[in-house]
């Protein structure tokens, strides 16, 4: 029932100062431990000194595996900025601090929108199977500003690998909503069925009389929230409803953006 960093937590909390204490891990009498339960046991059996924390970890990523960084279980800040922005983020991140750029500015030019929108985003290991080639693909996309690069990009993944999946056309249009968010200042997006939040940076929307405005003469269709984010009221159960009616929500603060940059 438990992994071995939660036995090693469990014993750990066995005894204290002078007190000695004993605990005692049970099985129901008619089971059998798995070949994973009783390797768990012996590894927990062999950590009895200082420092032994390393060890388990280590015992740990050997039972349980590394994990997969391209596939749909991502996690940690992968998830969050997305896998296509990651590799480049960091090659950049270890430019700057080669090169002693203040941080301050990298991370004015280097900030990467949040996108939750409830999809599988990604481009799958049945459909381009060579990773290296995947992640070449990802940093491509990363780099790619306009939507005709991007439907070139979509045609050459037709062309070389075959139709696309669901995933890899899902990817490619998150893709864009974080063009459009990176212009609106959105840092954080997270859609569901029933509408989407939008997270404004600290700098905000760079038109706001504009935003407000725009707001008040839908007041079906948006809300403007005490803390500042704003709130779309939508009905989406598919994601690629929610990509669509995102794309066009976005494109009409990108407009507003956009006039009030130029």
């Amino acid at each position: 029932m438990f992994g071995l960093a939660q036995l090693y937590q469990l014993r750990g909390r066995v005894g204290r100062a002078k007190l000695r204490g004993y605990g005692y891990l049970t099985t129901a009498a008619e089971q059998t431990l798995t070949v994973s339960a009783e390797k768990r046991l012996k590894i927990l059996s062999s950590l009895d000194s200082l420092g032994a924390g390393f060890t388990l970890a280590s015992h740990d990523l050997d039972m349980r595996g590394g994990g997969n960084l391209l596939g749909e279980e991502q996690s940690g800040h992968i998830r969050e900025v997305g896998v296509e922005l990651y590799q480049s983020m960091l090659e950049e991140a270890v430019q700057a601090l080669r090169e002693g750029r203040d941080e301050e500015e990298f991370s004015e030019k280097s900030w990467s929108p949040q996108i939750n929108v409830g999809a599988s985003v990604l481009i799958p290991e049945d459909y381009v199977a060579d990773l290296t080639v995947r992640l070449a693909l990802y940093r491509r996309l990363a780099e790619l500003d306009s939507d005709q690069e991007r439907e070139a990009f979509a045609a050459e993944l037709i062309d070389r690998f075959g139709p696309l999946p669901a995933e890899a056309e899902q990817l490619i249009a998150v893709a864009a909503l974080k063009a459009l968010c990176r212009r609106c200042q959105i840092s954080k997006l997270d859609a569901g069925p029933k509408g989407a939040v939008l997270s404004f940076r600290d700098i905000g929307f760079p038109d706001p009389m504009a935003l407000v405005r725009y707001v008040q003469e839908h007041p079906d269709d948006f809300k403007m929230r005490p803390d500042g984010k704003l709130v779309v009221t939508g009905g989406w159960p598919e994601a690629t409803q929610r990509l669509k009616a995102l794309r066009g929500v976005l494109d009409a603060l990108s407009r507003m953006a956009t006039k009030k940059a130029s």
